[in-house]
């Protein structure tokens, strides 16, 4: 048996594959504990996990609103913060891990981990192509990295193995990924049954994320004047920094502010989000078309979009679309056409592979207990 940290932070979809892949090693015996920001202890736990706060990095809510420089300033500080590398250097000195799982966008923490010669794989949580380019590594992110000595691609280049966690067909860029990089597949919820095709239903999914982006309210609001009168039933989440309250459902819209997708999208023939990494192959999971309208330029989410829809199984909007223009993508993938062709190819890969067992394959094979390591 060998031990595990795996450091994580709270977010949306960046958490299910690390509690997944937490939970697999646990499941094979290993001893496991997961280093997170403290609002995390209930999900953790609820995983089976043990659960460790960070104590040096700093207050932080996925939640809170703000305008966009605050927001744009505040995910900047999040993934360069050196104090999370204390955090993880503190927690390895207290209790030695014989393999340290990083996410990626926690570049101190991937440093801690090298430093101390903990073999340290990285979790790469969406889409490759993302994470390497303009909207991340090549980007504003990256460029405050380098300036704080924590250069994205040569912290991810020196980690013992890269997972990333997406479907193959949606990693453009899988050809010229990285000699360390491996395609696991997507990990599943801790818990969630596993996804099979939809029962074809007039009901649609809306969902814009369970955190906060900018304009996420108004948006929220257009697709509900968008879907007034359609002859579907549509079940909304609002999310956990939007109240039910603040919107105006039609008479055909039950909303909530958070309920698992797991049991929800068998029952519905489309989803409506935001191209986060997760929602989308969950929803993909089940042969879903999408009607995709990123809430953030900053975030994975256009390319994530871009990806799905070059697979023609999704429709692309702005955030700052028309209702008729919402309504009319809507009615377009409600109904049948190469898009639900589409869906189902790419629901047939995701459901063939098992991102949870591949990964924890990988991080068996590069853990080093520590009394045989140098």
């Amino acid at each position: 048996m060998t031990s595990a940290l795996v450091v994580t932070w709270d977010g949306g979809g960046n958490v299910p594959p690390a509690l997944g892949i937490a939970a697999e090693l646990r499941r094979r015996g290993h001893a496991v504990r997961v280093l997170g920001h403290p609002r995390q202890h209930q999900a953790v736990e609820a995983a089976g996990l043990r659960f460790e706060p960070y104590r040096q990095a700093r207050a932080w809510s996925p939640v809170a609103r703000t305008s966009s420089p605050q927001w744009a300033v505040k995910y900047v500080r999040l993934f360069t913060e050196q104090a999370v590398g204390a955090d993880v250097a503190e927690s390895l000195r207290r209790e030695p891990a014989d393999v340290a799982v990083v996410d990626c966008m926690l570049l101190a923490g991937i440093q801690a981990a090298q430093d101390l010669g903990v073999p340290q794989v990285t979790l790469m949580h969406t889409v490759y192509r993302y994470l390497s380019g303009k909207g991340w590594a090549r980007g504003p992110i990256g460029l405050a990295a380098r300036a704080k000595g924590i250069p994205p691609a040569r912290l991810w280049a020196r980690s013992e193995l890269s997972l990333v966690a997406t479907a193959p067909d949606l990693e453009e860029a899988a050809a010229a990924l990285p000699a360390n990089a491996r395609i696991t597949g997507p990990v599943w919820p801790v818990g969630a049954p596993a996804p099979t095709p939809h029962a074809r239903q007039p009901r649609i999914l809306v969902s814009l994320s369970s955190i906060y982006y900018v304009g996420q309210r108004a948006a929220l609001q257009s697709i509900m004047d968008a879907v007034a009168g359609l002859p579907v039933q549509v079940v909304v989440t609002t999310g956990h920094s939007i109240r039910p309250d603040e919107i105006r459902p039609p008479a055909n819209v039950e909303v909530h502010q958070f309920l698992p997708h797991a049991p929800i999208l068998p029952t519905v023939s489309l989803v409506v989000g935001h191209a986060g990494h997760s929602t989308t192959v969950q929803a993909l999971a089940h042969d879903l078309p999408m009607v995709l309208i990123p809430m953030s330029a900053l975030g994975d989410q256009p390319a994530v979009a871009r990806a799905v829809a070059r697979q023609g199984a999704a429709t692309v909007l702005r955030r700052s679309a028309s209702v008729g223009d919402i309504r009319a993508a809507i009615e377009r993938m409600l109904g049948d056409g190469p898009h639900r062709a589409a869906a189902a190819r790419l629901g047939k890969q995701i459901r063939s592979a098992d991102g949870a067992t591949a990964a924890a394959d990988l991080i068996e094979q590069v853990a080093v207990p520590t009394q045989r390591r140098p």
